[in-house]
């Protein structure tokens, strides 16, 4: 997938809706261990979404409960999906101005005459 499809596909994901979102995923639930007790330890609430057309993927264990993790792995789904999607601004060669020009060249003229100075003091 080139670049620009890659870009078209993640503008077109972020434009979805959560339940469409979700639906364009690959939905998995696992033990998450960690803080929270029996429940937590023994239920599968923690939440993994693989997004099919990007590859992107997004883990969501901090809750106990699954819901809540799932909403936390769409959002981060989406701030994932959000910089794929962005299209930088094209940059354009700029040429500096006459007045630049000139101010550089007079300085290094000024910088070259200091310079001068001090070697006819020796």
């Amino acid at each position: 997938m080139t670049e620009e499809e890659l870009r078209a596909t993640a503008r077109r994901a972020l434009a979805l809706p959560d339940d469409a979102l979700l639906a364009e995923c690959e939905e998995t639930f696992f033990v998450g261990g960690g803080p929270g007790g029996q429940h937590r330890n023994k239920t599968e609430s923690a939440v993994r979404l693989v997004h099919r057309a990007t590859g992107v993927t997004v883990t969501a264990t901090e809750r106990r409960s699954q819901l809540q993790n799932r909403e936390a792995a769409l959002s981060r789904m989406r701030e994932r999906l959000r910089p794929l999607a962005h299209r930088p601004k094209p940059r354009r060669p700029t040429k500096p101005t006459r007045g630049s020009k000139e101010r550089r060249i007079a300085e290094k003229k000024r910088r070259g005459e200091k310079k001068a100075g001090r070697r006819g003091l020796e």
